[in-house]
Order: structure tokens, then C-alpha cells, then sequence
């Protein structure tokens, strides 16, 4: 990584004069072309499946910026000579049908290197073998589900399943642990009560929490379900409440985990809520309203002001000019691009055609190690990233503020 000095003078005014020519921060964009018309430069794209619209589209528009960045920085600075680097963006609406056409379509695109995607894990793991069959890339930014690595008997007899698949995020069975630690330990909660939304992160989520917390002596005093699409939990407060949490854990994302928040405070349950990753962005609060002080979440990483190479990409991406913030995803979704940038550096050296170069592509992304906006980005022999940080947030003041960080 750049100094944040550098960063700013000399990478930012490059990404700023890229952009000024092709559109910065439109969705769907095709990136930087990387030179003028009689440029004879192949193209290599980096398609990103994520969603663009619907209730989950603040993480989705944030991955697209950061992967954006990524390519015009690579660009800009001719980080692989003879080639232009191109963005293709699709819209997945976080629906596993939507995603799989998604994959499908980037897949029989022979120019297309690798994606970075998806956001959730129940969409990913329709992706994963359409991408896998052409051996084309994934780096996802965001999937949590440690099955997607390492198979469904992650714990006990891990297996690789698809070749192709890395994450740069942690994994749910280390979030969740996580969470119970704090709970159990640091708020010193003995009686907690679940919720989860019935899909593969959800239920993953509370599974490693309530699995830990009942290992450390906790008791889980109510276990409930909603279904994606509720609008109305009275009938699931109601069955908790009875219970007499400390606390309710819920494995889901904001959109339902907002307006639970908010129903059971207005219906007497003034305890914390406490979430996973998928809840933690500003539109949680906003649908919680201004009674969510208090709640909690875990997020992959450290706090953006704790890292010296966070603060280079915060400084990069405010100077690129994009209309969304980059969100909870944004870090990692622009280490996922550089690794695969790192990786296209070594395959497309001296290939002939991107599909020459899938394979290649592959085998040089599981062997990077580079000092990413997240910290040291490396995968291990699963696919997994080897550095593992995880932070807790709580809203104070109607605003997300870490209040432990570990490992």
C-alpha cells in the first residue's frame, strides 16, 4: 500500500483524472478503459455480483465503488502491462435465483478473469460451482458461512469444495463465539434469546453463538424464527418476552433486524439487541429508531481509524468522488480486487487469452500476501483469510462506536 500522503498527491489524482473521463460511481460502469482509442491493450474483466437494488443495495453499491477504485488505481498505474482491466456489475438482489443468472452470465463472458461477490452466503453457494466449472475466481468480501470453504462438517472434517473461492472476511464460527464472549464475559448476560431469519447466514450465525454460549455457562432462554419477509414481530416479542432475556442475539441482516429492534422496545422489551456483520450499517439505526441505543453488533476487522492502510483507502475513495459510502463491505471488497489484481499480474504475464489465463489466475491468488485496507490479506489451504479480527460496535448516540476488537 501507498502512504496516505502518497495516496492522496499521487494515486488519487490519477483514479480522479481516470474518472473524470469515464463516469465515476455510475452503476454498471465498465471501469477505466486505460487509454486512448488507438490503445491495443487486452481486456481482462473483474465482474462483481452483489445487490444494486432492494433493502441490502447501501453493501452492494459499496462493493462496486471499492472494486471500482481497485480497477482504475490498477489502471492508472499500468499494474499489468498490455492490459485494461474492466468492471462488470450485476445485480443480484441478494436473491440466490437472480445470483445464479447472475453467475451464469459472467461465466460465458470468455473474457471475463474473476468476480468479486457476493454478499450472501445463500446466494453464493448457488454461484460458487457455475464460476467453478469455467475456473473463474470469487473473492467475496462478505460471505460468513464457514460451509462455503471448508464443507458442511467444517468443524469436525473440513474439505475444500470449490478450488476457485477465497473470502476475505471472517467466518460465522468465529463471529459468533465472538459475540458470545462479550456478551457472557464483557456485559456479563447469563439468559439470552434468539432469532434468526430461517437463511443460511442467519441460522449459521446463531447456531456458533448459542453453541458458545451455553459452552461458557450461558443459557439460551428462547430460540424463535421470522420469516425474511415479516413486517410484523409481535407475535414472536410476545413469545420471548415471557422468557425474561438480558439480551435477544439475531442472525440476520438490517432490513428485519431494524424494525425487530424498534417493535420490541415499543412493546416493553428494552434490551439489547444484538446482531452479526449483516446488521451492522447506519440503516440499522434509522429503522430502529432512536430507541436503538444500546444494541450491538460484530463486524469482520478492525475500526477504519485503527488502521494506518484503512485510512489510505478511506482517503482514496473520498478523492474518487463516489456518491454512496463504501459501508461495511467497502475495505474488503477492494482487498478481495487487489488480490485478484495481485494475482493477474503473475497470469496474464504471458497469456494469450483470459481463458488461458483462469486457472493460472487461481493457483496465483491462494499464494498472495499483501498489506491490504483490512490488515495482512493471505488465504490459507481452505480459502479463508488468515487474519481474523473481529470488533464489537454499539450504538451511542444514535452512531456505531467499537468497543472491543480481538482476535
Amino acid at each position: 500500500m501507498l502512504n496516505r500522503r502518497l495516496a492522496k498527491v499521487g494515486v488519487a489524482t490519477l483514479v480522479a483524472a481516470a474518472l473524470a473521463l469515464t463516469g465515476c460511481g455510475q452503476r454498471g460502469g465498465d471501469g477505466d478503459p486505460g487509454g486512448g482509442a488507438g490503445d491495443e491493450k487486452k481486456i481482462a474483466k473483474i465482474g462483481v455480483i452483489s445487490p444494486m437494488s432492494g433493502g441490502l443495495s447501501a453493501l452492494g453499491l459499496g462493493i462496486q465503488n471499492s472494486v471500482d477504485l481497485a480497477i482504475k488505481q490498477a489502471n492508472a498505474n499500468n499494474e499489468i502491462p498490455g492490459w485494461t482491466l474492466q468492471i462488470d456489475v450485476k445485480d443480484d438482489e441478494a436473491k440466490s435465483d437472480v445470483g445464479l443468472n447472475a453467475a451464469t452470465a459472467l461465466s460465458s463472458d470468455p473474457e471475463v478473469v474473476a468476480v468479486v461477490g457476493t454478499l450472501n452466503t445463500s446466494v453464493a453457494q448457488g454461484v460458487q460451482p457455475v464460476l467453478n466449472g469455467k475456473k473463474i475466481a470469487m473473492v467475496s468480501p462478505a460471505n460468513t458461512g464457514p460451509a462455503l470453504t471448508r464443507g458442511e462438517d467444517y468443524a469436525n472434517s473440513p474439505k475444500r469444495l470449490y478450488p476457485n473461492y477465497f473470502r476475505t472476511c471472517a467466518t460465522d464460527d468465529v463471529q459468533g463465539p465472538f459475540a458470545a464472549k462479550y456478551l457472557y464475559n464483557t456485559a456479563k448476560f447469563t439468559k439470552v434469546a434468539t432469532v434468526n431469519d430461517k437463511k443460511a447466514y442467519g441460522a449459521g450465525l446463531v447456531k456458533t453463538f448459542s453453541d458458545a454460549f451455553t459452552e461458557l455457562g450461558g443459557q439460551i432462554v428462547a430460540a424463535e424464527t421470522i420469516n425474511p419477509d415479516d413486517k410484523d414481530y409481535s407475535a414472536v416479542i410476545t413469545q420471548i418476552k415471557a422468557t425474561n432475556p438480558q439480551a435477544l442475539y439475531y442472525g440476520g441482516e438490517y432490513p428485519q433486524a431494524g424494525p425487530l429492534s424498534q417493535q420490541m422496545k415499543a412493546a416493553g422489551l428494552d434490551i439489547p439487541l444484538m446482531g452479526g456483520d449483516g446488521i451492522f450499517d447506519p440503516a440499522f439505526i434509522q429503522q430502529a429508531g432512536s430507541e436503538s441505543d444500546g444494541d450491538l453488533a460484530t463486524s469482520v476487522g478492525a475500526p477504519v481509524e485503527n488502521l494506518p492502510t484503512a485510512k489510505t483507502f478511506v482517503a482514496d475513495y473520498e478523492a474518487a468522488g463516489y456518491s454512496d459510502p463504501y459501508a461495511a463491505y467497502g475495505p474488503y471488497a477492494y482487498d478481495a480486487a487487489r488480490a485478484i489484481i495481485e494475482g493477474l499480474k503473475v497470469s496474464l504475464k504471458d497469456a494469450e487469452s483470459v481463458e488461458d489465463a483462469r486457472q493460472a489466475t487461481i493457483d496465483a491468488i491462494g499464494k498472495v500476501s499483501f498489506d491490504g485496507a483490512t490488515g495482512k490479506v493471505a488465504f490459507d489451504e481452505y480459502g479463508d483469510a488468515t487474519t481474523k479480527i473481529l470488533t464489537v460496535y454499539k450504538v451511542t448516540d444514535q452512531k456505531w462506536a467499537a468497543v472491543e476488537t480481538g482476535s
